[in-house]
């Protein structure tokens, strides 16, 4: 969820860091871009350890769908079993 976030605080930080020329009265932007491609970094590593952390935990999902003959509406069921 947080890997399209961090490319694009990396992207963003990288242009602000090595494109931009412009300054700012009293703002630095390339240490704003700084601050934002260092965002970007924990952002994708956050992500991955979270990926990581739901596949270690054991839980198995069953999903059944069926339909009801009575209304003709779509019943969905979903059964988590932790391990």
């Amino acid at each position: 969820m947080y890997i399209g976030l961090g490319i694009f605080l990396l992207v963003l930080g990288a242009i602000l860091y090595f494109a931009v020329s412009a300054s700012i009265a009293g703002i630095s932007l390339s240490m704003i871009g700084l601050i934002l491609m260092i965002g970007g970094v924990v952002a994708i590593v956050l992500s991955f350890l979270q990926q990581a952390g739901a596949r270690n935990r054991g839980i198995t999902t069953t999903r059944e769908t069926q339909v009801d003959p009575s209304t003709g509406s779509r019943v969905e069921r979903t059964d988590v079993e932790p391990h």
